[in-house]
């Protein structure tokens, strides 16, 4: 027979139980990708593989840019696997940012001839990609600027 000692024990630690056991709910967030789409047939594989996913609120496509924005409470990787495996696209996420951002926006290394009007690379990210957009002396960026490793060097006679 249960002692109500027991009981009353058991039923306090319930809803410790309950709540260990919630997992956090994921944030809202709007999340940008790089993705390759040739026709409509693409973009409308990329929507509706996308509309579908759990937690997805929101899906806009635009060809043109080869950008997919992704509004709701889902994980950037999740986005990657389901594109790679229902749409059969290769997503990464959205390289681009405005040229403000970046306080040398034409060196080497940020400017992209591919990048929407008005943006370039997000070179700020990884520091081995472009270490003139980072120079903060002078001296730095002139002797960059005349080195023989940069294409775009100025040369003098």
């Amino acid at each position: 027979m249960i002692r109500v000692d027991d009981l009353i024990a058991e039923l306090c630690e319930l809803p410790a139980k309950v709540i260990i056991g919630k997992k956090k709910r994921k944030e809202f967030q709007e999340l940008a990708f790089l993705v390759r789409m040739d026709c409509e047939g693409c973009e409308r594989r990329v929507r509706k593989a996308l509309e579908d996913m759990k937690g997805v609120s929101s899906v806009e496509v635009d060809p043109k840019q080869n950008k997919v924005t992704v509004s709701g409470r889902v994980e950037a990787s999740e986005v990657v696997k389901r594109l790679r495996r229902r749409a059969g696209k290769k997503a990464e996420p959205w390289p681009f940012v405005p040229y403000e951002v970046v306080p040398h926006p034409y060196a080497l290394g940020a400017y992209d001839k591919k990048a929407p009007p008005g943006h370039v690379r997000n070179v700020l990210d990884d520091p081995d990609k472009a270490p003139l957009v980072r120079a903060s002396s002078m001296e730095e960026r002139y002797t960059a600027a005349f080195s023989d490793e940069n294409p775009n060097a100025c040369a003098v006679m």
